[in-house]
């Protein structure tokens, strides 16, 4: 692959580059699957089981661990990809895990936008609180869900691009698309200025800017009610600890990805051509996607550390497991 400055005379061979991206998704995304896979299949249990509590944000954050499952269940496939550098599945099933990634990432951001705003209201208005039906927040997932969908279209949209001339031309790509090629090496389909303006100012306000605003006015409005004697209570603090933690998974996770986004998809529209920042710009790129898939393992965090019925069931499992090994332990040594 070939990066090309605006004066032409820049060019960089991307050999080397490549296969050390597809060794770093490989190991990543191996490394991330088990903590993922239980950490979320256990959310998803307990949350369900607590289902009739009135635990605050339950919905939000099932919903929260469903993304990330989703995402999760679809990484062997990404893994033998990037491994074996083949893809016997079929266009649809690439095109569908492309989209998991992306859905799992906005869905995640939608969520905890929605817990850190519930944990905000509930604890400004507690009358509200009480009188707030669970029904509600299944509403409010459903047109998250729906919204989160539809706006993640584009992802693959701009990448189902088969037999176009995109695939020949593209700085993005690390080689020619064939029937085989998956996920990194999808071509990408180039549009008008107007466009490429509209869908990146689009994702970046909706996506990033605003719910990171969102976040951390919550965040300043519990820490306000902090400093007030009237509400200096447990449950204020709880509130203030769940968006502080919401806050930080938001930042260290998306924040990386979506201050480089912005420029990749200048790079992939040909919008920026010099060579050193085509070149910063693509090899961060694949950084900053492993960062954000970090937070399927990042979100059980939230659940365990901050609902106290999630602590108590997982404690009362691990006592019984233990009990459990223990009375096995003393019938075979009884035994022997």
């Amino acid at each position: 692959m070939t990066a090309v400055s605006g004066d032409g005379n820049c060019s960089h061979n991307h050999t080397g580059w490549n296969s050390k991206m597809e060794q770093l998704y490989t190991w990543f995304y191996l490394m991330i699957f088990i903590p993922g896979l239980l950490g979320n299949s256990l959310a998803l249990w307990v949350l369900f089981r607590f289902i009739s509590k009135k635990t605050k944000a339950v919905i939000f954050m099932m919903n929260l661990a469903m993304a990330d499952l989703l995402h999760v269940l679809s990484l062997p496939l990404r893994i033998y990809y990037y491994f074996t550098h083949t893809w016997p599945f079929g266009h649809g099933v690439c095109l569908l895990c492309f989209y998991l990634k992306y859905l799992n990432m906005y869905a995640g951001i939608a969520f905890l936008v929605c817990i850190s705003i519930q944990r905000c209201a509930f604890l400004r208005h507690p009358f509200c609180a009480k009188a707030w039906k669970r029904r509600y927040d299944v509403r409010i997932s459903a047109a998250a869900w729906l919204t989160v969908g539809l706006c993640c279209s584009p992802f693959i949209l701009m990448r189902n691009s088969r037999g176009s001339s995109a695939a020949d031309n593209s700085t993005i790509t690390a080689a020619i698309y064939t029937n085989s090629s998956c996920f990194k090496d999808l071509p990408m389909r180039e549009v008008n200025m107007a466009l490429a303006v509209t869908m990146m100012t689009f994702a970046e306000l909706l996506g990033f800017i605003g719910p990171l605003i969102v976040i951390l006015l919550c965040s300043y409005v519990i820490w306000r009610s902090l400093l007030h004697p009237v509400h200096k209570s447990s449950d204020c603090r709880k509130a203030l600890r769940m968006v502080l933690v919401c806050t930080g998974v938001f930042l260290f996770c998306f924040a990386p990805y979506h201050l480089n986004f912005l420029l990749f998809l200048m790079v992939s529209q040909k919008i920026i051509t010099h060579c050193g920042v085509v070149l910063a710009v693509t090899q961060f790129h694949p950084v900053s996607l492993c960062i954000a898939s970090l937070n399927c393992c990042l979100n059980p965090l939230i659940y365990y550390f901050l609902t106290t019925e999630f602590r108590q069931i997982t404690r009362q499992g691990s006592s019984i497991l233990r009990s459990r090994l223990m009375s096995m332990e003393s019938t075979s040594s009884f035994r022997e």
